[in-house]
């Protein structure tokens, strides 16, 4: 294993994050200096998104030079004009003549209800955040878009835990797939390895972790907006030479990680998104690829959990050790 910030052999790549620790929300952004062809795959009904048509194969532009997730819920997508004045000011863009237009896409997930929902990641947050990737010190767990996240819940925010951000990557030969993902699930984080919750809903006592799939299927006459307030967001990216549509195939096969470590995953009221970018420095198979997607957003996801320390009183995984 190597953490996502060791990649050598993509240049022109670099992630930062800002947060707000005090309000309980923050980004995290991934900087292509040089652009990469990204792709997407939202798989949640309810996302927030910005860009994203951009990213359809038939469209005109066919790199991107930032790419962020954000607390804030759509709020959050205000961060996405620091990120360009960033670019902006380097030079760094689509050309068209009078200037450079920095080509910026992202997602955001819903962490108003903890913390201060009156700070949301904006303009500000967004410049902060890509001026943070030039110093390659990316923290995992309760941080950046991690920060607010949450997990497990189905019985309300008293029994819910926290979630945060994780990151992971797998080398092989030269080709390297790495993820950075936001972990603010409904329902609970699993492990495929260990066979067990690693973060979830509560039971009453707040010393076990329910199943809360098969508390959802028993909740046949719930209220919708119960599911509110979920997301699980996360980029993967890639020193392989794919053009948008390939990555995009990329995204779609990432998704298999959320639907291995996260229980449900993909529901109506989340906007579980991935987004997929390539550096171009490598051939590679695209199949490989994506098998290699899912597994490093499977291991992300679990990190974001394993590292997240608690914030406000949330018990995270490592108060449940």
């Amino acid at each position: 294993m190597i953490s996502i910030t060791d990649i050598k052999n993509m240049p022109g790549v670099r992630i930062g994050s800002w947060e707000d620790r005090k309000a309980a929300t923050g980004c995290t952004v991934i900087i292509a200096e040089n652009g990469a062809p990204t792709g997407v795959d939202v798989r949640g009904g309810a996302p927030g998104t910005r860009e994203t048509d951009l990213l359809e194969p038939i469209n005109l532009v066919d790199k991107v030079h930032g790419v962020f997730i954000s607390g804030g819920s759509a709020f959050g997508l205000d961060s996405a004009g620091g990120i360009m004045q960033y670019l902006e000011e380097r030079n760094i863009g689509f050309d068209v003549g009078v200037t450079k237009v920095p080509i910026v896409t992202g997602a955001v997930l819903f962490d108003l209800t903890f913390g201060d929902f009156k700070t949301r990641p904006g303009r500000e947050a967004g410049y902060a955040a890509a001026a943070a990737s030039e110093k390659d010190d990316l923290q995992e767990g309760s941080h950046g878009a991690g920060t607010g996240a949450t997990v497990g819940k189905v019985k309300g925010m008293d029994y819910a835990m926290k979630g945060g951000l994780g990151t992971f990557c797998f080398e092989s030969e030269g080709l390297y797939v790495g993820a950075v993902v936001a972990v603010n699930a409904f329902g609970n984080i699993y492990s495929p390895e260990s066979k067990e919750f690693l973060a979830g809903v509560l039971d009453e006592g707040k010393k076990n972790i329910l199943d809360a799939e098969k508390m959802i299927i028993g909740m046949n006459n719930f209220q919708k907006d119960t599911f509110k307030g979920n997301t699980t967001i996360g980029v993967v990216m890639t020193n392989g030479k794919f053009d948008k549509t390939e990555c995009k195939k990329i995204a779609q096969m990432a998704h298999n990680g959320f639907a291995r470590t996260i229980r449900p995953s993909h529901t109506q009221m989340d906007g579980d998104s991935i987004f997929a970018m390539s550096t171009g420095q490598v051939e590679a198979d695209v199949s490989v690829v994506g098998i290699m997607a899912a597994e490093v957003v499977a291991k992300a996801v679990q990190r974001a959990v394993k590292e997240a320390e608690s914030i406000f009183g949330m018990l995270s995984y490592k108060d449940m050790k």
